[in-house]
């Protein structure tokens, strides 16, 4: 039977979110705390569980990113990934690579945006090329809209994701690697779930 092997990213293969390290590259750490504490209210209700995650999470990238062209916010992406190896937990990348030395397919899956998660996975410095399904941003004239095309894929929409790409569940079996509450449904679909696998 096919093997094929799920990844979260943010926490499971990184130390650090990489949603709030990609708003600090961009624009540095004055812009970046100014633009937290706004949200500040928002953060704390959703952290509460009486705030929609996605809501909060799209609030915040439209303040920062709304009007950016889609061309620099991927050229943003792609040197954000070649500077933040760092963050990158070299374990996981083990585990990346075993699976995909014994033939497995390999996938990550992420409430982080496609445009800065896939360029982590190129084949480049020595870092596996696998495929990436995160949340997708909107864009209008060349422009991101601050909303997103997709829902953002957490919980329950990161199994809805796999079943969009593998449907026939009883044909393949799924080893799935989390590291929180997003993970969780994930975790449970799968037929071998591993919980925070990578820390030291």
């Amino acid at each position: 039977m096919k093997k094929i092997y799920v990844f979260d990213f943010d926490g499971t293969l990184t130390t650090r979110d990489t949603l709030l390290q990609f708003i600090l590259y961009v624009w540095g750490r004055r812009t970046f705390c100014v633009g937290l504490l706004c949200y500040s209210p928002l953060l704390v209700l959703m952290k509460l569980g009486v705030y929609p995650n996605w809501k909060a999470k799209q609030k915040v990238f439209a303040h920062f990113f709304k009007g950016m062209t889609l061309e620099k916010f991927n050229d943003w992406g792609r040197r954000f990934a070649e500077s933040a190896h760092h963050l990158l937990r070299e374990k996981g990348l083990e585990m990346l690579r075993q699976a995909q030395a014994e033939g497995s397919e390999v996938v990550i899956v992420s409430a982080s945006i496609d445009n800065w998660v896939q360029p982590f996975f190129t084949g480049q410095s020595g870092i596996p090329e696998v495929k990436v399904l995160g949340t997708q941003v909107e864009v209008e004239n060349g422009r991101l809209t601050g909303r997103f095309l997709t829902k953002n894929c957490y919980g329950q929409e990161k199994v809805n994701r796999m079943l969009v790409l593998y449907p026939n569940r009883s044909e393949y079996k799924l080893i799935a690697f989390g590291d929180s509450r997003g993970d969780k449904e994930m975790l449970a679909f799968a037929d071998e779930a591993y919980y925070k696998p990578f820390r030291v």
